[in-house]
């Protein structure tokens, strides 16, 4: 199984110009960066200390390594820099952005990743956070609109279906692409939905409480996307978890089943597509994802949740 993890550049591969512009932000010289794990952006991901003993955390990427990955740090930094003060994500320190280059700097967390396969103390703090996430939110995208394309992957993999399309997806292309088209408009609500939680982007920190880190992707939806795609994660890695765990958010059984047919849709269409550039390990872990989904789907199809 592939884990949620690129292959990265680091804090010496920066050029004098970045390295100049992060140490104006925090007000003195980094003497020392450590590589951090998890994510698929081929740019860095370094906690760096200061002579000063000070810490921060530090991400940078250029076009050069993959063009989407900087319009996703420009997000993060329009998105963290207007999340409400009381949601659990690092604080925006400064922001560079010199037309090649993108880096945002933020506060240091002390924490660490979730164990996985996952383990009970772990999964309800997330659980938790997550439930207190869901705050109202305006001014982000809204949800259906930005997962759209992707729901849509049961269309265009029944347009052309590979040789190696799941034999129970392809005898049911007509249902899955019903389902998928229902799964974005349930999407649709008023609350903070941080789009991408899973392992590597959360963080326990030594007081048992979690820090979600990696905003490019926030938008405005239902209050229970977050923790279902928190089930897919404990899915894919182990761990005890059911699908009653979004009971608290009291979302329409069929709505639930919906989206999760859009998301097996997004996972089985982009495992087939060509490796993005500086991402190589991105299509092996949708492809893992859709090797979770498409069973999870089946046994709520099986169970009437529709």
């Amino acid at each position: 199984m592939a884990q949620a993890s690129g292959v990265r550049i680091g804090w010496d591969d920066l050029p004098p110009s970045v390295h100049a512009a992060v140490e104006r932000i925090l007000g003195g010289p980094v003497v020392e960066a450590v590589s951090q794990v998890g994510g698929f952006s081929p740019g860095t991901a370094d906690r760096v200390r200061l002579a000063d003993g000070s810490r921060a955390f530090v991400k940078a990427v250029s076009a050069a390594h993959n063009e989407h990955s900087v319009v996703l740090h420009r997000a993060e930094a329009r998105v963290t820099a207007a999340l409400p003060a009381d949601v659990p994500a690092p604080r925006l320190l400064g922001f560079h952005d010199d037309g090649i280059w993108v880096a945002l700097v933020f506060a240091d967390v002390e924490g660490r990743q979730p164990l996985v396969p996952w383990q009970q103390p772990d999964l309800e703090a997330v659980l938790d956070a997550l439930r207190r996430l869901a705050v109202p939110a305006t001014g982000l995208p809204a949800l259906p609109f930005m997962l759209a394309h992707n729901f849509a992957g049961w269309r265009r993999l029944a347009a052309d279906p590979p040789p190696s399309l799941d034999p129970w997806a392809a005898a049911n292309l007509d249902l899955l692409v019903e389902l998928a088209d229902r799964g974005t408009a349930a999407l649709a609500g008023d609350r903070l939905v941080h789009v991408d939680i899973r392992a590597d982007n959360l963080l326990i920190r030594p007081d048992g409480s979690v820090m979600v880190v990696d905003w490019p992707g926030a938008a405005v939806g239902v209050p229970w996307f977050d923790t279902l795609s928190l089930l897919l994660n404990v899915r894919l890695y182990g761990g005890g978890i059911s699908d009653d765990v979004l009971d608290c958010f009291s979302p329409d059984p069929g709505d639930v089943t919906a989206v999760v047919a859009g998301l097996a849709a997004f996972f089985t269409d982009g495992a087939r597509q060509p490796a993005p550039p500086g991402l190589p390990t991105l299509r092996r872990f949708q492809q893992d994802q859709a090797d979770v989904m498409l069973p999870w789907l089946r046994a709520r199809l099986d169970a009437g949740l529709r």
